[in-house]
């Protein structure tokens, strides 16, 4: 029989408070992240704000898009995380500047409050995130890619622009989408295309395999204590792509770095992973490899 305690006049009762005071913040995050998403996309768009406030419903494309793709993304960690008895926090998403060309969020975050003890669990909170949010990108990207206009590159003469290097699958997806682009062309991409782009961008940053990143997580379930070599090869992996094709690399290889290459051990790390979980593996690198872009912005 379970025993009841009435509350006493004057004695303090947390329960209902602690729940609401966790959705708070994350909630508010959330609605700051709308605002400043939607008025990023709208900018991209050609809107002023200022002069039309009423065009700011052209950002929500732009916002619903992005919101969706980081949100898969951090949900996937989410449930994952508690069907593996692993206490986590909700999404906290991280409003940003809405001016062009940043694009009014720098992410979504969870927060992991107990340690991850298992090969199985550490590859499916790893993967889920990064596969789910990858699903929704090339979704969005193909809607976005259907929006699109095909048209003729700037001259020299009229000017530098701002050009966004393109992963495997983006080039794949534009094939499919649009077909063959002529020489002297480029796609002009409406803003749900870029949010797909963004979406392949940020899937390949958390995919890549060091630390505890979530590809760190899913090579450490396949190599154990190696997993430290390749963290630091990674890292000079980066400083040479740092080097010769976006010097963006090299302040993400300073951060790996600060951040931190080594992982935590798993309680099971000396029994062997089942297939399932190998072949889980093997496809969430593989997507790494679909969504890394060398140089994902350059000036032409």
């Amino acid at each position: 029989m379970r025993e009841e305690h009435p509350l006493k006049i004057g004695e303090p009762h947390f329960g209902r408070a602690e729940p609401r005071k966790k959705l708070l913040i994350p909630a508010l995050l959330f609605l700051i992240t709308i605002v400043t998403t939607v008025t990023a996309g709208a900018l991209f768009e050609g809107v002023n704000p200022f002069e039309d406030p009423g065009g700011l419903v052209k950002g929500i494309p732009f916002s619903a898009s992005i919101l969706l793709i980081l949100g898969t993304h951090e949900l996937g960690h989410y449930f994952t995380s508690k069907r593996h008895g692993v206490s986590a926090t909700l999404p906290f998403f991280i409003p940003g500047p809405p001016i062009p060309p940043l694009i009014g969020t720098f992410g979504a975050v969870i927060r992991m409050k107990s340690p991850i003890v298992t090969k199985k669990a550490l590859v499916d909170i790893g993967a889920a995130g990064p596969l789910l949010g990858f699903l929704v990108a090339v979704f969005v990207t193909i809607w976005g890619l259907t929006l699109s206009e095909v048209g003729l590159k700037p001259l020299p003469e009229e000017g530098f622009a701002l050009g966004l290097g393109t992963s495997v699958i983006f080039n794949i997806l534009t094939y499919v989408t649009v077909g063959p682009v002529p020489e002297g062309y480029d796609v002009y991409l409406h803003s749900v295309a870029f949010a797909g782009w963004i979406g392949f961008f940020v899937t390949a940053i958390n995919l890549i395999p060091i630390g505890q990143l979530d590809g760190g997580h899913v090579v450490y379930a396949l190599v154990g204590p190696r997993h430290r070599e390749v963290s630091m090869a990674m890292v000079a992996v980066l400083c040479i792509f740092g080097v010769f094709t976006w010097m963006g690399w090299l302040l993400w290889a300073a951060l790996a770095t600060v951040i931190g290459i080594w992982h935590p051990p798993v309680r099971d790390q000396h029994l062997p992973m089942d297939r399932r979980r190998k072949a889980l593996s093997l496809i969430t690198l593989a997507v790494f490899v679909l969504t890394f872009i060398p140089t994902p912005f350059y000036i032409y």
